[in-house]
């Protein structure tokens, strides 16, 4: 008999988890620590809502940290998903559809000439790292202070106090060793950026960012700061890698690097080309991405990449992404969300800040007047009137992320009626609050 069916509670559930699971939880955030509260175990999912095992109902606006842009269980992925799994579950072995995500991947965003799958982001973004390094025989990387790669032991490294951090674990078990190639700088920071090229001209393999930071909530960059960032990558013979696996088909259907006109030597994908599967690519010039073996010195390889039934997921969420008015809708109800948010929050005089792009949102409890634009001003929010929300939202049936420092997502059925249940439930809260 299955857990599902044993009707046990959420706080049952958790306590067992605990007992077999380091923190009840596989992912950190999952555990609600930093909102505090016992976590939802979800049952089941479809269009906009998830199920608990108590059988609750909740509005979704975390959609699996991004990929459920079609919504859960969309009709056409889990068709392509049984279709697949009938012919087999995994070869270990070329198939004809890692060709066909790949190709599609490249449709939309050109930049991309030649592409590698893997199984996470985490994979995407260590192996463009260690190809960027065996590409330009350099070993600095520079990420920023907030952006999140992945676990990966050379890019976990502490944000030092508004300045350049070098070799600083932000975990226990990573050796400072292994950081102390990586530079940590403030984002949206020109001035530091310029500088720490000015003081390593031949040092710098490559600079990691995610073009809109997703994971210290969300922070838009300025147009200047991408535009150096290129023109300085290129004038000292940098990589320039986007980390796109959240950004990648959710800010624009082409990725950020199109929304910005800002090309990337290599980029990161994720998330929403496996549809819900484990996943992640990287690619970009073939130049660069020759490297790789077997074609080139640099190794990289992976028993499960390219796995056929993440493929086809893939491939069905692509397409049904790039029909005509579906992103545009995403974007437009998002939009619809974030103008309501504020619109609440300005009636009640409550601080508050709120921006989205294409089907990615964020919100702010804060009085700074504008919207943040480093992890320092991030950090100035009020978290604790966040986690109030948070808790008022998830009462009232309504799922955010359990953090002030991640990110939103709305999906294509997220319907109008939706939409305005989320604001007059977060009108409660403003006008209460």
């Amino acid at each position: 008999m299955s857990i599902s069916n044993l009707h046990f509670s959420n706080t049952e559930l958790f306590a067992r988890a605990q007992k077999i699971i380091p923190g009840g939880v596989n992912s950190p955030v999952r555990a609600f620590k930093a909102v505090g509260g016992t976590p939802v175990f979800f049952t089941h999912a479809k269009g906009a809502y998830l199920w608990d095992v108590e059988g609750k109902s909740y509005l979704d606006y975390v959609g699996s940290w991004g990929p459920m842009i079609l919504g859960h269980a969309d009709p056409e992925v889990i068709e392509a998903v049984i279709a697949q799994v009938r012919q087999g579950l995994g070869f270990g072995a070329p198939s004809p559809l890692e060709i066909q995500l790949a190709e599609k991947i490249q449709s939309l965003m050109p930049s991309l000439q030649k592409i590698r799958c893997v199984n996470s982001g985490t994979e995407a973004t260590m192996s463009a790292i260690r190809l960027a390094r065996g590409f330009t025989g350099r070993n600095k990387i520079i990420k920023f202070n907030g952006c999140y790669h992945g676990h990966a032991d050379g890019l976990l490294v502490m944000a030092g106090s508004g300045g350049l951090t070098f070799g600083n674990p932000s975990s226990p078990g990573v050796p400072s060793s292994t950081t102390w190639h990586t530079l940590s700088l403030d984002y949206n920071n020109l001035e530091q950026l310029k500088q720490t090229f000015e003081e390593r001209p031949e040092d710098i393999a490559a600079v990691i960012l995610e073009p809109i930071a997703g994971n210290m909530n969300m922070v838009m960059p300025t147009p200047q700061f991408l535009q150096a960032l290129r023109a300085l990558c290129t004038q000292y013979g940098a990589l320039l890698i986007f980390d796109e696996v959240m950004t990648g088909f959710r800010v624009h259907l082409q990725g950020a690097q199109t929304l910005f006109n800002i090309t990337p030597d290599l980029t990161c994908l994720g998330k929403i080309i496996g549809g819900g599967m484990p996943v992640g690519a990287f690619g970009g010039r073939a130049e660069i991405m020759s490297h790789l073996s077997p074609e080139g010195p640099v190794y990289q390889a992976g028993t499960l990449s390219g796995n056929p039934v993440a493929m086809a997921a893939g491939i069905a969420t692509l397409e049904g992404l790039s029909r005509l008015g579906v992103f545009e809708l995403v974007s437009e109800r998002t939009s619809q969300l974030v103008s309501g948010l504020k619109a609440v929050a300005a009636q009640y005089q409550v601080p508050f800040q709120a921006l989205s792009q294409g089907g990615m949102f964020g919100f702010y409890f804060t009085d700074l007047g504008r919207l943040p634009s480093t992890l320092e001003d991030v950090q100035k929010s009020d978290l604790t009137r966040f986690n109030q929300f948070f808790h008022h939202m998830l009462d009232h049936g309504i799922y955010l992320a359990p953090s002030g420092f991640e990110a939103g997502f709305v999906s294509y059925r997220h319907s109008a009626s939706d939409i305005q249940k989320t604001l007059d439930t977060a009108e409660l809260f403003f006008k209460n609050g």
